[in-house]
């Protein structure tokens, strides 16, 4: 090396604030020992403590605390491990992650799939692709908290799969309804809607009873059993065909307008909740019970049609007059305390409306925030419109054709708002990309309805 490159050198290091050392070796040692020691300080971490923030880790999201446990053997070994836990502990469920839809006919369980299956976060856009191989002979009927629910084909049992862990709770054949004499079912009629569930809720007790609640949207019916229970039942009431349910923290939330029956006309819409049956010392006490917890004026908005769970809060969202007009959302929390204000932001969320409703970050797609995404009321292509705006743009490139089909390729925008379409979603098919009703075009005996 030349004198001059070596003054140079020299400089360039006392730039730095360092001095170059002689020996090459020096470096590597010195950096070496430092991270020795960084790493030896924090695996020292007390036990207790380590607990304490895998806990707070865990509150955000269970892939964040995946990663927490895999920094070094002793923080792995002083948290809480999520398999063989993934169900029965509600801490791991995952509230925000959403299998998502491949589209072209390529359904859970498909060959070219090889086993595999997507799941997508709302929050903050990651994918992660998980090996499932038992969709060979499962479909899947409903998603609740980012838990799978199953229906086994050759016996219809109903079972609960937290996908990320592998963890499974077996319920009740689903057949089991057909032999159960207050249902007042005919068998020939009513087989087809058993699978066609509009709302899941899941609760655990303090003994690790987990309780599922199902809403069979065309039986208007519930339907309901633990993972000790070997029968599904059903309360002594019934559904009306006009309520529209969500589940949220185990319970289901209902929209009701009994007044739209009567020839009085549409009146005040009252929200009503549904609890799961209480338990003691394992044992059931009761059926569900349903109560009224607010009342949403006419006055203030004119038949509300959905109910959305969306940063931890339930939303209900409406249009002061028809569809296409003035997008209104309240918080249930408000309305039960009689204050009766519209929202005009919702943290910057994206509500995906269809059949059920998903709260979207916009970290997680490209989206204007604060806004709705639908199905144009009168236009032939996906919409969005913001709260407080009074037009709809358009959301995603394409339109929707006379037959029901869209244009290739598909946007993110379509996989996530297929999330919202049962029909669609878990058969592998994108949302208006085929006009035949989704029927099941695999093991249709089994899945027939679903």
């Amino acid at each position: 090396m030349s004198p001059s490159m070596c003054r140079k050198r020299r400089s360039a290091v006392a730039a730095c604030g360092m001095e170059r050392p002689c020996s090459n070796k020096r470096p590597r040692l010195i950096a070496s020992a430092a991270i020795s020691d960084e790493a030896s300080s924090w695996a020292s971490l007390q036990a207790d403590l380590v607990r304490l923030i895998g806990s707070r880790v865990l509150a955000g999201d269970l892939m964040d605390y995946v990663r927490f446990r895999a920094v070094c053997p002793h923080w792995r070994s002083s948290s809480v491990c999520p398999r063989g836990r993934g169900i029965v502990d509600p801490r791991f469920h995952l509230r925000r992650w959403m299998m998502l839809p491949e589209g072209n006919g390529l359904h859970p369980g498909h060959g070219k799939l090889r086993g595999y299956i997507r799941f997508f976060n709302l929050s903050t856009g990651d994918i992660v692709r998980v090996l499932l191989p038992l969709f060979r002979n499962h479909c899947i009927l409903d998603s609740v908290d980012g838990l799978l629910l199953l229906q086994r084909d050759e016996d219809t049992v109903i079972r609960l799969l937290h996908p990320f862990t592998g963890d499974i709770v077996d319920l009740p054949p689903l057949a089991t309804l057909m032999r159960l004499p207050k249902a007042n079912l005919n068998v020939r009629k009513t087989w087809f809607y058993f699978r066609n569930i509009c709302a899941t809720a899941v609760s655990v007790n303090a003994g690790g009873v987990i309780t599922v609640m199902l809403v069979l949207k065309k039986l208007a019916m519930l339907a309901f059993a633990t993972s000790r229970d070997h029968q599904w039942d059903v309360p002594s009431w019934r559904l009306s065909p006009t309520w529209k349910p969500i589940s949220f923290r185990g319970k289901v939330y209902m929209l009701d307008n009994p007044t739209l029956r009567s020839p009085d006309g549409p009146g005040d819409t009252r929200i009503v909740q549904i609890d799961p049956p209480q338990y003691y010392e394992g044992m059931p006490t009761g059926s569900p019970t349903q109560k009224l917890v607010a009342t949403c004026p006419i006055s203030k908005m004119r038949a509300p049609r959905y109910l959305a769970e969306c940063d931890s809060e339930i939303l209900v969202i409406g249009f002061r007059e028809g569809l296409s007009c003035h997008p209104l959302v309240y918080r249930l929390s408000d309305l039960i305390l009689d204050r009766v204000v519209p929202v005009t932001s919702i943290g910057g969320y994206a509500l995906f409306i269809d059949e059920r409703i998903l709260s979207v970050s916009t970290s997680a797609v490209n989206i204007a925030g604060d806004s709705i995404v639908s199905a144009h009321p009168r236009e032939r292509y996906l919409a969005q419109r913001q709260l407080g705006c009074s037009t709809w743009s358009q959301a995603a490139d394409g339109h929707i054709a006379i037959n029901g089909a869209i244009s290739r390729p598909y946007s993110l925008i379509y996989h996530i708002y297929t999330c919202c379409h049962r029909a669609s979603w878990n058969k592998g098919v994108i949302r208006y990309q085929y006009h035949n009703h989704n029927t099941w075009k695999v093991k249709r005996k089994w899945r027939e309805g679903a």
